[in-house]
């Protein structure tokens, strides 16, 4: 079980509902949420708004939800196709190099890109 699918289960158990309950909030079947639950299918993009606002998740929810999303993920999709020469460049460099980054590195990566979603 991923720590997404954790996240859900618990955020519906909380809830005191069942998984058809929170499978027809989400607009998914019963099969797909247990999937996604057991870690065997990855949660659709979509959800992320949608369990904030169907579920009013609190500030440490939120933070809990998004930290579960980050450690589950295996990969991520950038699309370039807008982008711009240099933003590819960017991206692409950034790419080839994120796994010697150090954690100082990456702290100060994350603590920028804080300040511009802040700005």
């Amino acid at each position: 079980m991923t720590e997404v699918g954790k996240f859900l289960k618990k955020l519906r158990i909380d809830n005191n509902e069942i998984l058809f309950t929170m499978a027809q909030k989400l607009g998914v079947t019963s099969s797909f949420l247990s999937a996604v639950e057991l870690g065997k299918k990855k949660m659709p993009y979509e959800w992320n708004v949608k369990i904030r606002s169907v579920y009013h998740l609190s500030p440490s929810q939120e933070e809990e939800l998004d930290a579960a999303i980050a450690a589950s993920e295996k990969a991520v999709i950038i699309d370039l196709e807008n982008a711009s020469p240099d933003a590819k460049k960017t991206a692409v460099s950034f790419a080839r190099s994120f796994e010697d980054l150090s954690d100082e590195q990456l702290d100060a990566i994350k603590k920028l890109m804080q300040k511009e979603v802040n700005r």
